[in-house]
């Protein structure tokens, strides 16, 4: 049995050690998260494809079949799928993690470990809830008669830009939170309104048609548009990638990234105290 040492300065300058010494408490706490999510509910994990079938089909049936939106060649419900599914991920990751801390309030009073194992943990309920719903998009593209291309190959490393992106605002929430518990509300209030910024129901092309470059650009400064188009990228063989709003919106989550971890850490040395 390996043998923790706790020294004064040891955690610090550990930190990265300590934290996959835990990765077992990790799987634990994201296993526990999963099994309380779904507990005493009549059809358990079907709710993670019952929330975002429904937000799709009647986001399709305004947009697509009232409004008209153009969906760049593709089946309007399946475009709105595959930018529905990695918004939903964006999103849990980000308000369940935000909450994770101060949930677990008598679990940091009494045992140490690396703290950001409760946002991470919360992070890979919402990344297997993902996983389940990747059926619904499966479904509308056998649906459609689509077929997938190579371009499904580099899913894998969207999802992994997903988990990045959803990291930085996520960790920064959780932080504020724990000092400031107004970011209860304000987290809700910030995902609500973000469906309506970014392209779930519309695609960045049509953001270019309206308000060109420098409008695309400017909704390029949202950190999931990389993860929505590319995920449309490459699942819907005809959509196209632009380039430059890619990089923008991926470098602009790697600085969140950044800053979340550091706003994180920096809040993580009085965690205790405060909570």
């Amino acid at each position: 049995m390996e043998e923790l040492v706790i020294e004064a300065g040891q955690a610090r300058a550990n930190y990265w050690r300590d934290l996959w010494r835990f990765r077992e408490l990790l799987a634990f706490l994201a296993w526990r998260d999963l099994l309380v999510r779904y507990k005493q509910t009549a059809i358990g994990v079907a709710w993670a494809l019952i929330r975002p079938l429904l937000t799709i089909l009647v986001g399709a049936g305004i947009f697509g079949g009232l409004a008209g939106l153009p969906s760049d060649g593709v089946p309007y419900a399946v475009m709105v799928c595959a930018g529905m599914l990695p918004w939903y991920f964006f999103s849990s990751a980000m308000s369940e993690s935000a909450n994770s801390l101060v949930a677990s309030s008598s679990l940091i009073s009494k045992i140490y470990f690396p703290r950001l194992i409760l946002p991470l943990s919360t992070m890979l309920v919402a990344l297997v809830d993902f996983a389940i719903s990747l059926v619904i998009l499966a479904g509308l593209m056998a649906w459609h008669g689509m077929m997938p291309t190579w371009r499904l190959l580099l899913l894998p490393a969207f999802v992994l830009l997903g988990l990045l992106s959803a990291m930085g605002p996520g960790l920064l929430f959780t932080a504020l939170n724990v000092k400031y518990r107004d970011f209860r509300y304000i987290v809700p209030f910030a995902v609500q309104f973000g469906l309506y910024v970014t392209p779930v129901f519309y695609s960045t092309s049509l953001v270019q048609d309206k308000l060109g470059n420098w409008g695309r650009m400017l909704n390029a400064l949202n950190p999931v548009v990389c993860v929505i188009d590319g995920f449309r990228w490459a699942i819907c063989g005809t959509v196209p990638l632009h380039w430059q709003s890619f990089l923008v919106s991926s470098v602009l989550g790697l600085v969140l990234l950044v800053a979340g971890v550091g706003c994180f850490r920096r809040v993580e040395r009085t965690i205790a105290d405060i909570i």
